[in-house]
């Protein structure tokens, strides 16, 4: 296939997922349509002030504090009675596709770093305040026992298991090859791709037809940023693994699909995601002028999770700014 070919199809599956998406609040205002909001201007286009801090850092220590929708999401059921995991779900865009799973409905089992336990601990005490199940399972990804391990254990605790969401990362920039250490290789390969191979293949015999995987993707995934050259090889992976496993899984009735997010405000940035003195510039040059924001996602992800979209399996979905990259 060629890269055209390819772009083109990416696209095709972009619109209809943006048409889900946009059809999806509707249904939650009952009494009056929203009023119209210019996406320019939703959410701060000010650069962001240079800040770092120890990998893989915590979402509650950013200026500002990124909206993964704990005030703005709200559910209409869409995802009642389902069972959702979430890897890196106590932050970024994790946590906000468990908030929107969580208020659709769902209940939902959160994995992520033991360091980042406090985010965690935030995104939980807020759902269960809510009437919400939440499971808190922290480990580390890069240990293959622990993936089969997690999947084992959020299946019990939740009584099932119909959506998976693979969404952890690592990413560190660096200018040069040179600069890549085999040791930030290694973790890099394991965090994105290793565990996502690991927790797929053990929780696919554990779901039933109807279920969805959902595996976060990058605009990386075609179009790699020079400075995240391992970072970029592993979403290129996850693009690639996606449509193979979808077509796998038809079979099964378990569909498989990518979001594919351009710059978006997340602990990934300020943990070694950013050249030095670069941050200022995240998210600029998009013709929004603006980086995302975790919740502006969360739409995609409760879209192709829900069995509205029974069709869509083994398709990319970008949300860019309007880069076109996917």
């Amino acid at each position: 296939m060629t890269d055209q070919t390819n772009r083109r199809d990416l696209f095709k599956g972009a619109a209809v997922a943006g048409a889900a998406v946009a059809a999806g609040p509707a249904f939650a205002q009952a009494t009056a349509a929203p009023a119209l909001t210019d996406p320019q201007s939703k959410y701060t286009s000010q650069p962001f002030p240079e800040q770092r801090q120890k990998w893989p850092a915590l979402q509650r220590e950013m200026k500002p504090v990124p909206d993964s929708g704990e005030a703005s999401y709200r559910g209409s059921g869409r995802l009642a009675g389902r069972k959702a995991l979430v890897t890196g779900g106590d932050s970024g865009i994790g946590r906000a596709a468990v908030i929107a799973f969580a208020r659709e409905g769902a209940d939902v089992a959160i994995n992520y770093y033991p360091s980042e336990e406090p985010d965690a601990q935030d995104v939980a005490r807020l759902l269960r305040g809510e009437g919400r199940k939440v499971v808190l399972i922290p480990g580390d990804l890069t240990d293959e026992k622990f993936c089969r391990d997690l999947v084992v254990r959020a299946n019990r605790e939740l009584g099932g298991l119909d959506i998976l969401v693979n969404n952890a990362a690592y990413q560190q920039s660096k200018a040069s090859i040179a600069e890549i250490t085999a040791e930030q290789f290694d973790r890099t390969m394991k965090t994105n791709v290793y565990a996502m191979f690991h927790i797929c293949k053990a929780a696919i015999p554990l779901m039933k037809p109807g279920s969805a995987i959902i595996n976060t993707g990058s605009v990386n995934s075609v179009n790699p940023g020079e400075e995240l050259l391992d970072y970029a090889t592993t979403k290129g992976a996850i693009l690639i693994f996606t449509k193979g496993l979808a077509k796998q899984l038809g079979k099964q009735g378990i569909r498989v699909n990518m979001v594919a997010p351009g710059p978006i405000w997340t602990p990934l940035q300020v943990a070694g995601g950013q050249l030095p003195g670069k941050m200022g510039e995240f998210g600029q040059d998009t013709p929004l002028g603006r980086a995302g924001q975790p919740a502006e996602l969360a739409g995609l992800y409760v879209a192709l999770a829900e069995g509205g979209n029974s069709f869509t399996t083994g398709s990319a979905f970008g949300a860019n700014g309007g880069t076109g990259a996917i």
